[in-house]
């Protein structure tokens, strides 16, 4: 008998794992969708992450974003504007900590030079030594993702890499993602220009899946460790990172590394610089303040690039998601829903946008008044 009742209960629990995930699958399909209006403007706005009163045209939503690690959910205000050739968008979010030190390399007592690393990191889950970061997918032809935005791109739980894996479902299908790390390409005024293609993932061919980079130089890369002093590469004037949060160190300003460092300094692990063709279509700027980041990022209308959504179109309506990293590698916060962008001419007042106060370290700021030349 307790044998028959034993089963009962597990085939009880497993109808009722089914049904939560059945349910799940249904919410995430109708899952509410935001609407953005892009108001025409005729002058553009400046890039530097701090909103001047041209934004006060654009009226604001705000998408709820859940799920994530360490801040696992908070709000993101959106606006957008656009002139007759370039949109443009402000994003607004809460998060109680300013993420910076993405493993930087750690003077010990000893002398020797060591790198700070997440120690529940498996393979790609760093969760402590990383840095926050913004994300949106655009459709540019996959069915499914109009109904179900980023859930039909983003597949938990396969072999090999537990938190998820970014593929379209079907060959001929891509999706456009904007990315904003705030290590890496912030300080040099670019969100990085990525896509999503069909890949799936291997191990050895295809570690990321369908996720891609667009053509063009990588905007970032690593400070490593010299073989033969054991100290990292490179230094610049301004650091040791900590005295200014300066986790990176600018590629036209980086020197050969001397150690005149004392015990606890800590050196960036990051080299930036602008990235070049298709992958520095977007330009953005970041800025933290009070607990709160307020990010101004822009593009071209149409691109030419196959890589891109192309907003050829202004009477027709655009689908995209938005996930929020906090301090975290690939754990994001993400919305349930589908966001939708529409244009229009008429423009409508809305409240004041506050500026933010600069955080960032002296004499990293790019601001960009004409950010496409």
């Amino acid at each position: 008998m307790k044998r028959v009742n034993r089963r009962v209960t597990t085939i009880a629990n497993k109808f009722l794992i089914l049904g939560f995930i059945a349910l799940l699958s249904f919410s995430i399909g109708v899952g509410a969708a935001e609407t953005l209006t892009s108001v025409n403007v005729s002058t553009a706005p400046v890039i530097d992450g701090i909103p001047e009163s041209i934004w006060d045209q654009a009226n604001p939503i705000s998408i709820n974003v859940s799920g994530g690690f360490n801040n696992s959910s908070t709000t993101v205000i959106l606006k957008s504007i656009y002139t007759n050739d370039s949109v443009y968008f402000l994003a607004q979010w809460a998060d109680p900590t300013q993420s910076l030190r993405r493993e930087p390399w750690v003077k010990q007592p000893n002398g020797s030079w060591i790198q700070l690393k997440d120690p529940n990191d498996t393979g790609g889950d760093n969760n402590q030594y990383y840095e926050d970061k913004f994300a949106q997918i655009w459709n540019i032809n996959t069915s499914a993702f109009e109904a179900s935005g980023c859930f039909a791109l983003c597949h938990a739980g396969e072999a090999g890499k537990p938190y998820g894996n970014k593929y379209t479902p079907n060959t001929s299908e891509t999706a456009d993602l904007w990315h904003m790390k705030i290590v890496r390409t912030n300080p040099t005024g670019y969100i990085d220009d990525q896509y999503v293609d069909s890949t799936r993932y291997n191990v050895t061919s295809a570690p990321e899946a369908g996720r891609k980079s667009d053509p063009g130089l990588v905007p970032y890369y690593t400070n490593g460790l010299n073989a033969s002093t054991k100290t990292p590469n490179f230094t610049s004037a301004d650091q040791p990172a900590q005295i200014n949060k300066t986790y990176w160190i600018l590629d036209d300003l980086k020197q050969p590394f001397n150690d005149t460092y004392a015990a606890n300094d800590e050196i960036a692990a990051i080299i930036a610089r602008p990235p070049t063709d298709d992958r520095a279509d977007i330009r953005g700027k970041a800025v933290y303040t009070d607990g709160n980041w307020t990010m101004e990022y822009g593009r071209k209308l149409t691109t030419g690039s196959q890589y891109d959504v192309q907003f050829s179109d202004l009477q027709k309506e655009y689908t995209f998601g938005t996930a929020i990293f906090d301090n975290a590698q690939v754990r994001h916060s993400y919305a349930s829903g589908v966001s939708k962008l529409v244009f229009t001419e008429a423009t409508t007042p809305a409240a004041t946008t506050v500026a933010p106060t600069p955080t960032e370290a002296p004499g990293v700021t790019v601001t960009v008044s004409q950010p496409y030349p």
